[in-house]
């Protein structure tokens, strides 16, 4: 018996090169340079495969600067 197809929609876990890169908003230039000055993270090796981890380019992203700063941001950390 066939199997169903998957109803539920989601981005994969590994991303190629790629992917990546528009996952994040860049060019593959630009996202190979910032890989390369530790700004997104270094890919995981499955066989022959190069694969980056959505989680962790999930991360890097939070942890890029951001311009001007985030004013609601700003205005929580006053109450803490």
């Amino acid at each position: 018996m066939p199997r169903a197809p998957d109803q539920v929609s989601y981005p994969p876990r590994g991303m190629s090169r790629e992917e990546a890169a528009r996952y994040v908003g860049v060019g593959t230039t630009k996202f190979d340079d910032m890989v390369a000055r530790r700004l997104m993270p270094r890919p995981k090796k499955i066989d022959g495969r190069v694969i980056w981890d959505r989680i962790a380019l999930d991360g890097a992203f939070s942890d890029l600067p951001e311009d001007g700063g985030n004013r609601i941001d700003e205005l929580l950390s006053r109450r803490a």
